[in-house]
This record gives C-alpha cells, structure tokens and sequence, in this order.
C-alpha cells in the first residue's frame, strides 16, 4: 500500500517539545509513514539523529542558512566528521538543510550574503565528498543556488537531492529539475494568492514534485492566523506532519489526479531524490504498516 513520506518536517522544534511521539502518531493515523529530519546547525545534529532512529525515519545533517551568522568555520570540519562517523548509518540520507537566503535583508548584503555562500559551497564538497544528496534552502536565492552546483559539478557530477519549498520560477525549477533534483511542496500551495506556486505544482511533471510539510513552519491556510485573529485571541495552529494528505489534496486537485496518484509518484520520487531512503525503505519492508508507524531498523 503506497504511503507519505513528509520530506522535510524540523520534529526536534520546541513547539513539539513533550508530544513528539503523539505528533509522529498522529501522522502515521494520517498515513504519513516516514519523515525526513533536517539539521539546521551542530548543536541539534545529535537531536535529529536520535529522534529519526527512535521512530524509524531519517535525517541530514547540514548547517542553515539562517545559523550561519553564528557558526564557526571549524563547524564544517565537525559536519565533516559526522558524516564520516554515520557513514553506515542508513537513517542519514543528505546533507542539509543548507543553501541560501537572500529574503532576510540581513542576509542579502555583506559580509554575511558572502558568509552564506562560502558555507553553502563548503556544504556542497561535503556532500559530493561524502556522496551524499543535498536539501536545500531556496528563498529568493535559486539562481545563486543553481550557480554554486554547477560550479561544483563541472566534472560532470550531479549532487541531486530536494530543493525545499520551492519558490523560484518555471525557469528556474527547470534548472533544479536538470541537475537532478526534485522540488518541495506544502503548505504554501494552499493559499490562493500564491499563484506562481499553485501554478507551478500544477504544471511541473509530476516526476518532480516531492511533499513535504516543513513543520512547526509554513502553515496550511487552515491554520493560519492573522496578526488581527491572534490579538483577538484566536490560536494560531501548529503546523505538522499529519497535515500533509489534506495539503497534497489541494495539489491533487489543481492537477486533476487523485490523492493516492499523487501518494504514489511523490513517495517514488523521495525516494529517487534520496537514494539512501529507498535503501532504509526497503530494509524496513514488512514493518510499514498503513495506518502505524514505521517500526525502528
């Protein structure tokens, strides 16, 4: 039976703090069977680790955009080590969550733009060092994102991997889909006024498009609170995995297919985007159960 896989969920996030396991549940009662754990800096690659062995599902370990600003240039050499160290881990299935914010005007001028980039490049010789595929943090950043890999791919190799929650343009994905990556959908697709984004998750070959939630962050429409509705009271809901089937519903409507089509081929193409996880996958084979947890390897 074909599943969900929530290719980018941050469940180590305070806002899970003391239901984690309730939240994982609460997913898989939704059929979201496996998730993918990015690391943003060293201090929770333990925490990632831990958390995607003790429910069965994987995790990247990469350093953030955002945390670049109070990293050390020997935290490269530490992810460096983890990597080496977890090699034969087959819950490690990329590096990341790296890449490029250029939205955070802090971000986008000197000295931390050139700081940003010079820890993304350093991420991607990990990476191909490692033979490891990368997910990467697009936003307003895809051309400096597709540069820096071609760069670094001018031997002929290709990092592959999943550019998370995607934003860029037709063009753009275009390219990101030529080096081989998948793109990131969630719950952005559900507003109607992001319109390139809705047109680009009904347009993109659907060989392209992988799901993913992003959580505690970018919130379906559902659970979204005006800053009006929060000063009257009103709760602003917590994004997580089990939000992921009625977020893909709305994809699967703009393309006219059905949720179980969408099931299929967005599950397939995680697995493609990340072939460490088809390894896991089939290791755990007989252990995914619709409806329940993937048990531990």
């Amino acid at each position: 039976m074909p599943f969900w896989i929530d290719t980018h969920c941050h469940l180590d996030s305070p806002e899970f703090e003391g239901r984690r396991d309730a939240v994982r549940a609460s997913a898989a009662d939704e059929n979201v069977l496996h998730c993918v754990i990015p690391a943003v800096e060293i201090s929770n690659f333990a925490a990632v680790r831990q958390l995607a062995l003790s429910q069965g599902d994987s995790y990247a370990l990469g350093i953030h955009p955002l945390c670049v600003k109070n990293a050390q240039e020997s935290d490269l050499t530490r992810l460096d080590e983890q990597l080496l160290l977890y090699r034969d881990d087959p819950h490690l299935v990329a590096v990341g969550e790296i890449g490029l914010d250029f939205f955070v005007p802090e971000l986008r001028v000197s000295p931390l733009r050139e700081r940003q980039e010079f820890f993304y490049r350093a991420q991607l010789r990990l990476a191909k060092k490692h033979g490891l595929p990368v997910i990467l943090h697009v936003r307003q950043s895809a051309d400096r994102l597709l540069k820096h890999l071609r760069e670094l791919g001018h031997d002929g190799y290709r990092f592959g991997g999943i550019a998370h929650a995607f934003n860029g343009s037709a063009v753009q994905a275009n390219e990101f889909i030529k080096l081989g990556f998948k793109l990131g959908f969630g719950g952005t697709v559900t507003y109607e006024a992001a319109r390139a984004i809705r047109r680009l998750a009904a347009d993109l070959p659907l060989g392209a498009l992988v799901m993913e939630t992003d959580s505690p962050d970018i919130p379906a429409q559902w659970l979204y609170k005006t800053v009006v509705q929060r000063a009257a009271g009103e709760f602003q809901g917590i994004n997580q995995p089990s939000e992921l089937p009625r977020i893909a519903g709305v994809i699967s409507d703009l393309r006219r297919i059905t949720p179980t089509e969408l099931m299929t081929a967005t599950t397939a193409n995680a697995t493609d985007a990340l072939p460490r996880l088809k390894a896991l996958l089939d290791r755990q084979e007989g252990t995914i159960r619709p409806m329940g947890i993937i048990s531990s390897s």
